[in-house]
């Protein structure tokens, strides 16, 4: 079999390392981790193997770089959506949580994504570093958002409850998240964010049905 060879394209400078990125994390989603070598990544990207040398001193900090990318991109997701300036906390919060329950968060490829890095960041302690603190990041956003949600209502928490109120909800919203990836067609279309809303809502004891309506 004759193999054929890419033809190498020249880009930006600041576009080589974001399409480095995104093949190393398309062969990880398809393939695992140990498939992510510097030869596969370089064809995916359309690019030599040099250039992967000249923007990475190895092949981990790649994949490493990459990790983070897609943890935080996820974050940034369930994030960005916009409830306008007056809006209340209780709808800043019932978004946060609707956006982290539906596409493009909510993906067969991002769970991939997952599945495949997760032997990697509990043998390398960069990784855990990236995972610790990515994970942190969306929980602390997470906190915030009850904080001022409970604020609002006139309800007192102290900070070791808040913390606590902020895990459960956590899981709740990651235990959806995984189960919404690795299966997609066993949910109708918003029910992951709605059982997530409602869910959110019984732990921390404040309706957001009404604050999602008004988002």
């Amino acid at each position: 079999m004759v193999e054929t060879v890419p033809k190498f394209r020249r880009a930006p400078a600041e576009h080589r390392k974001e399409a480095l990125i995104a093949a190393t994390l398309s062969i990880i989603a398809e393939h695992g981790v140990r498939a992510a070598t510097v030869r596969a990544i370089a064809r995916r990207a359309e690019v030599t193997p040099g250039l992967i040398r000249h923007h990475f001193s190895s092949k981990e900090d790649l994949i490493t770089a990459a990790y983070e990318h897609h943890m935080r991109r996820m974050t940034d997701l369930s994030a960005a959506p916009c409830v306008g300036v007056h809006a209340s906390c209780r709808a800043r919060l019932a978004a946060f949580v609707e956006a982290s329950l539906r596409p493009p968060v909510v993906d067969p490829g991002s769970v991939s994504l997952w599945a495949g890095f997760l032997n990697t960041v509990r043998q390398d302690t960069r990784m855990q570093a990236i995972h610790e603190e990515t994970y942190r990041d969306f929980r602390d956003r997470l906190e915030a958002l009850i904080a001022d949600a409970l604020r609002e209502a006139g309800v007192a928490v102290t900070s070791s409850r808040l913390r606590r109120l902020a895990i459960a909800c956590n899981a709740v919203i990651d235990g959806l998240w995984m189960e919404g990836g690795a299966l997609p067609g066993a949910f109708a279309p918003g029910e992951l964010a709605a059982i997530g809303l409602e869910s959110v809502a019984g732990i921390i004891g404040l309706s957001l049905k009404e604050a999602e309506s008004r988002t």
